[in-house]
């Protein structure tokens, strides 16, 4: 935030300090409102919004310096505007009393008579802040609009199996509290839609659910993503910049793919959890958050804690309750609605004759081991609606792939590039059991390229 574009109040009864904080701030900013009666701040909060409040500490003469009523005042303007950026002044450079200012809501603390380099340093210190503040109720605002918009079309969680039954009466049992919640399961088994759910049916429903691929983050990009930066913390930092975390305050964060990370990125992840705090990169303020915590893998996070990959005390701290998502082929009961549910969402989305499913087909469904899960039945389900000429899906309008065929003869069933990527990148993925990183080394990738492919091919 531009200091010229930005406005302040000055609130002080001496007339002298007004003038001279006037005429010297004026050429410094947008606008100067000034006032000697602190009883007139709850209406000039209420005509504008100021970037900054100079507020005195004492005011009366009868107040003897203790800033007691500049406190009281504080409090107002906090109750007021809980985003105010407000610097206090007082004649009496007393540290327990700037120790309390800062722990009651100030942002700096100066004194008069002031030096108008310090004083103008100390502004731009709090306009800084008052825009961080901004960006991050944007993206909080942004993050919301998505909340809304995902709520409203995200698809319906389909089950008829007993396993998934479990599965979501542990949902309901767990959602109203706010307990961290590990998910546990393959890639393409509906991880994410339960973190979904788990949030839709909590205390936490109105505010933000945001969600980080943990896997798809460098480890440059680990801290800053996670727990924002400020202006210069590193070449490309060109202004203060919030976190996912506090994009979440008050919500659900949701952190996907948690079992990639690196024993450094466990630790820093740890602190934050522990401490229920945020430093972004490059400051040494320390900003609380409120959050509950849904994490969720593909991997064994017990076998890499005893292989020292993970971190046991980082475990403890984000499996207070597990639930585990069966694969597709351990709960073969909901392929059939699934398909068709697939079936005619794409049926109308690409305009095409298809209602229903032969019985020749829903026996090679329910033979097939669906590796990839339900995202792999519901890319099937696409393509076949697409091919398909006829009312009723046919076993020759999918393609199923042989497990084991193509890895003993080293042949691809087809030609296709597209095909034969996404061929090898489930076999990396198989091979690997789910572990990203390793199938993106395998295949000579990075990981955020690996993800990007995953999402091209709906794996």
């Amino acid at each position: 935030m531009e200091m010229k574009q930005s406005n302040i109040l000055i609130v002080d009864d001496n007339p002298g300090v007004l003038s001279a904080g006037k005429l010297f701030l004026k050429r410094h900013f947008a606008e100067v409102d000034t006032t000697r009666d602190p009883t007139e701040i709850p209406q000039l909060l209420r005509g504008k919004r100021y970037d900054v409040i100079l507020l005195d500490m004492n005011f009366g003469r009868n107040n003897k310096n203790t800033g007691q009523e500049g406190f009281q005042w504080l409090e107002k303007i906090l109750e007021i505007d809980p985003s105010a950026v407000v610097v206090l002044i007082t004649a009496y450079g007393d540290v327990e009393l700037a120790v309390r200012a800062i722990k009651n809501g100030a942002t700096d603390f100066v004194l008069k008579p002031w030096d108008n380099d310090k004083l103008l340093a100390t502004l731009h210190s709090a306009l800084k802040l008052r825009s961080s503040q901004d960006e991050a109720d944007q993206l909080k605002s942004k993050q919301v609009g998505r909340n809304i918009a995902d709520a409203r079309d995200m698809p319906e969680i389909i089950f008829r199996s007993q396993a998934m039954e479990q599965v979501f009466d542990t949902v309901q049992r767990v959602a109203g509290t706010d307990a961290n919640v590990l998910l546990l399961g393959e890639n393409g088994t509906g991880k994410d839609l339960v973190a979904q759910a788990i949030h839709a049916q909590s205390d936490r429903a109105q505010e933000n659910f945001v969600k980080v691929d943990l896997g798809a983050l460098t480890e440059s990009l680990f801290e800053s993503e996670l727990f924002g930066h400020i202006k210069g913390a590193f070449t490309d930092a060109r202004e203060d910049r919030p976190g996912r975390f506090e994009a979440a305050d008050g919500g659900t964060i949701f952190l996907d793919e948690i079992g990639n990370l690196s024993l450094g990125q466990q630790a820093k992840l740890l602190t934050v959890l522990q401490n229920r705090t945020v430093t972004r990169v490059g400051s040494n303020r320390v900003r609380p958050v409120n959050v509950r915590v849904i994490a969720a893998t593909n991997q064994n996070l017990y076998e890499a804690v005893n292989n020292r990959h993970f971190r046991q005390d980082l475990l403890y701290r984000i499996n207070t309750i597990e639930i585990n998502l069966p694969p597709l082929r351990e709960r073969t009961d909901d392929i059939e609605p699934l398909a068709m549910r697939f079936l005619k969402q794409f049926a109308q989305k690409y305009d095409r004759p298809a209602t229903g499913l032969s019985a020749a087909l829903m026996k090679e469904l329910l033979r097939y081991p669906w590796p990839g899960n339900v995202r792999e039945l519901q890319h099937a389900v696409e393509r076949a609606v697409i091919m398909s000429k006829g009312e009723k899906l046919q076993p020759e309008d999918f393609f199923f792939r042989q497990p084991g065929a193509d890895e003993q003869s080293g042949d691809f069933p087809t030609m296709n590039l597209d095909e034969m990527e996404k061929q090898l990148i489930m076999k990396a993925l198989q091979k690997y059991h789910g572990n990203i990183t390793e199938a993106a080394q395998e295949l000579g990738l990075t990981r955020a390229s690996l993800y990007r492919r995953l999402e091209k091919y709906n794996l």
